[in-house]
């Protein structure tokens, strides 16, 4: 740790207790505080995590974990996975293209993209199994006990691409006794919530539970050009579980789910209109304003859509035997999505795009664990990972696109350009650009991984812990890349395939200037397919990675630990239509005959990354406080950056990716009715090697800068107000905030494109003896704009695309407990 930092954790450290002072202190990674003293027969409520695979007190896991309470999402009203930022600071949630594509990151670090082949650093689990695309949304999962989000590597445990962090989702168990509820609620934009389970026993051994819900909404878009709204919802589910208890030694749970989204998704807003824009305007187009990109207004010349169709089944069995515990986690899961979009963003028919990506998962996991407290404690296990993907994508060039094309050639005064050279060198008019050109691509995965691991926690006394762990993992990928392309330009070798008599294009003077401006037309050459002779088409990354904790009892209160861990990723393929073969095959490439026209080079696939962690934390539980804090230095190696830009993803390692920082989580109950948090995270990220990265001109070196798209500083802030009312009535007034410093949104877009979050959120309820519950929300509710992330727009240079917040919603629901 350098001096500098040094201080910059020490001068934020004080930061954080005066600010914790000033407000009686809040709330910690994710404890639940009850006014109660120390000498109270119920005591404080322990909160139970799963972070070390086994059921442990939060206070007592030396693991900087932030958990939130079902309760918690409930009376925040938080409807889907990308509001769970609103209560957890290290955590960002990045909406994109579509609905189910939402990328996470933890201490800044995370990836995963609208690019199937690139699985994200966090990974994702819900009710023990592994979700390889960060695709599942809260509101899917009724009658939801809390959320686990673990912070820096955790590849020991938790296998398989869990380089930057887990988020750990866990819902209730069916129960024995008769339970149930049923919600309605409706809100602006003609937003309709519906939702409900029921659990009961079917006998002394076997009980069950369904549920269901559904959330539908009107878009909140509206089209200039004429369309639908945008940005609607419409998604339901259904989820059935079964609970096989023979005896006490023995319990037996079963999943099945089922969930289908089909939407028009997702508002984007034009926030740079660069030169191209006149071209548009010049053939009756229309093109948003970029000086008020809040006007959620589109100008799309075709209503998108995206559909998914999501299911699974898993089966865990926990036996306990003298001495020891077995766990087996089964899982089978399906994922078919599809989508449509207009890719221009104009209301001219320039270019489309669409596709269809089915992956099919299974998972098995299996583990051997000491019961009890005893000197020694361990863990074995094994994780095995099947996964197969198939995905299509294809570019549909518009009835509007070579008149777009002759349009800014004559801007640039090559007017004619395309005909003439088609009529000298005898083509039919019209042959290049054409509006039957498709770019069609196909992708698939064949994904097989395991893990083995082992973790040992020795009480060296009985405040002193220290716990080893060590994981080893192997992943191999195999990759079938092919392509149908029919675009004639792209097609043409423009240097030696254009002769007029015998005399090539570039030497005949009347047409060499043309052919740089001809060269920039050539956006969509044809893809060199895999496998072929020369380049690989699988890879195989094994990698052991260790975890080593240390862990203080320094009295009934207070917790110390400390941390040294290192996390693993394996390879991931460019699976777009950008990937292309890396420079080092091109000469093999040309002497095998195997160079496609106007070939290109990039590159196939990522290298691993490779995380390091060091942490030094403190948690600590008073009568009425909960305090944990954790200075972290934590650095990846080869990160997988995936930047888009424009038609297709770059896949490049960034050489090494350093954060150093401190996060904190604090609760305070004033009273027996007012109640604070107050959680945050400080960074200082880096790139401290990162060569050849995609800029907004073309490959710049970010070495030494700092990374786009991390907030230095996030800070969320509750306030919750419980009362009670006569004859048994009642209910809570809570509020939420956060912050998020600003930043620039991409490496491959203008500096002015920034985004800084200053959020409220509200609720109210009121619960009655009867069992019946009223609720009031607002999210958003002071109307904050930011944007979530921006891009270059297709085939028009100099302009910017940005993904807008979503505008204030609220609504009301009844519900009633039985």
């Amino acid at each position: 740790m350098t001096p500098r930092l040094a201080s910059q954790l020490f001068k934020r450290s004080l930061l954080v207790s005066a600010v914790i002072s000033a407000l009686g202190t809040s709330v910690l990674n994710a404890q639940e505080i009850k006014l109660a003293s120390q000498d109270d027969e119920k005591g404080i409520e322990r909160i139970m995590v799963t972070a070390s695979k086994r059921l442990t007190g939060l206070q007592e896991t030396p693991i900087a974990i932030t958990v939130v309470r079902g309760k918690d999402i409930e009376e925040a009203k938080v409807l889907d996975i990308n509001d769970l930022q609103t209560l957890v600071p290290t955590l960002r949630v990045t909406p994109l293209q579509r609905s189910t594509n939402t990328n996470f990151s933890i201490r800044g670090f995370g990836n995963g993209t609208n690019n199937t082949g690139i699985e994200p650093s966090v990974g994702v689990f819900i009710d023990g199994v592994y979700r390889s695309r960060a695709a599942a949304q809260i509101g899917d999962l009724p009658r939801l006990q809390q959320i686990e989000v673990l912070s820096g590597p955790q590849s020991t445990l938790f296998g398989k691409n869990a380089s930057a962090g887990v988020i750990n989702v866990r819902t209730m168990a069916p129960s024995f006794d008769l339970e149930g509820n049923v919600e309605v609620g409706y809100g602006n934009y003609n937003q309709q919530l519906v939702k409900g389970y029921i659990t009961n026993g079917v006998t002394d051994e076997l009980a069950f539970s369904l549920s269901g819900g559904y959330n539908a909404r009107d878009g909140y878009t509206d089209s200039v050009s004429g369309l639908n709204k945008l940005n609607d919802k419409d998604r339901w589910n259904m989820r059935a579980q079964a609970l096989y208890q023979p005896n006490q030694d023995v319990t037996v749970r079963f999943i099945a789910d089922y969930s289908e989204i089909d939407e028009a998704c997702c508002t984007v807003s034009n926030a740079i209109n660069g030169s191209t824009t006149g071209a548009v305007q010049f053939l009756g187009g229309m093109v948003n304003d970029s000086a008020d990109p809040f006007s959620y207004t589109s100008a799309l010349n075709m209503d998108p859509r995206n559909t998914v169709e999501d299911s699974g089944i898993s089966i865990q069995v926990d036996v306990d035997y003298d001495g020891f515990a077995f766990t087996s986690i089964t899982a089978l899961r399906s994922n078919e999505s599809t989508f449509i979009h207009d890719i221009d963003y104009t209301s001219l028919d320039i270019i489309r795009e669409s596709g269809d990506t089915k992956i099919d998962t299974f998972t098995q996991e299996l583990r051997l664990n000491s019961i009890g407290v005893n000197k020694l404690d361990w863990m074995l296990g094994a994780f095995f990972f099947q996964e197969d993907v198939d995905a299509q994508d294809a570019l549909f060039y518009g009835d509007d696109m070579r008149n777009y094309f002759d349009v800014l050639l004559a801007a640039g005064g090559a007017a004619g350009l395309l005909s003439g050279v088609e009529g000298v060198y005898g083509l039919a008019p019209g042959s290049f650009i054409s509006s039957d050109t498709v770019v069609d691509s196909q992708f698939m995965q064949n994904n097989n991984a395991y893990s083995i691991f082992a973790n040992i926690d020795y009480r060296i006394s009985a405040k002193f812990t220290t716990t080893f762990g060590v994981s080893y993992t192997h992943d191999e990928k195999d990759v079938i890349v092919a392509q149908q392309n029919n675009s004639t330009l792209s097609a043409i070798d423009l240097d030696n395939d254009l002769t007029l008599f015998g005399v090539p294009m570039p030497f005949i003077p009347t047409l060499a200037p043309a052919i740089p401006t001809l060269k920039g037309l050539q956006f969509m050459p044809p893809m060199l397919e895999l496998p072929n002779s020369v380049e690989d088409d699988n890879t195989a990354d094994s990698k052991t990675t260790w975890s080593l904790r240390l862990a203080y009892e320094l009295n009934n209160n207070i917790n110390l630990f400390t941390t040294a861990a290192t996390g693993f990723k394996a390879s991931s393929w460019n699976l777009s239509r950008d990937t292309r073969p890396f420079a080092a095959d091109s000469d093999a490439l040309i002497t095998n005959g195997l160079v496609q026209k106007n070939q290109s080079y990039g590159g196939r696939y990522a290298l691993p990354e490779e995380s390091t962690v060091y942490e030094l934390g403190m948690k600590a539980r008073f009568e009425k406080v909960a305090f944990n804090i954790t200075a972290f230095d934590q650095t990846i190696e080869g990160f997988q950056s995936a930047i888009f830009v424009g038609t297709g993803f770059v896949l490049a390692n960034a050489g090494k990716q350093s954060t150093q920082g401190i996060e904190f989580d604090s609760a305070y109950n004033l009273t027996e009715n007012w109640a604070f948090t107050l959680a945050g995270i400080f960074l200082d990220p880096t790139y401290d090697a990162f060569k050849g990265a995609s800029g907004v001109d073309g490959p710049i070196d970010l070495s030494g800068k700092k990374p786009a798209g991390i907030h230095e500083q996030s800070i969320t802030a509750g306030v919750t107000y419980h009362f009670e009312l006569s004859a048994g009535i009642n209910g809570y007034i809570r509020t939420d905030y956060l912050y998020e410093s600003e930043v620039t949104l991409a490496e491959n877009v203008p500096d002015s494109l920034t985004r800084e979050v200053s959020t409220f959120n509200a609720s109210a309820g009121l619960n009655f003896p009867n069992g019946v519950n009223l609720q009031v929300w607002a999210r958003n509710l002071n109307n904050d704009e930011y944007f979530h992330s921006a891009f270059p727009v297709p085939i028009q240079a100099g302009s910017f695309n940005a993904y807008p917040s979503q505008p204030s919603t609220y609504g009301a629901s009844i519900s009633y407990n039985f």
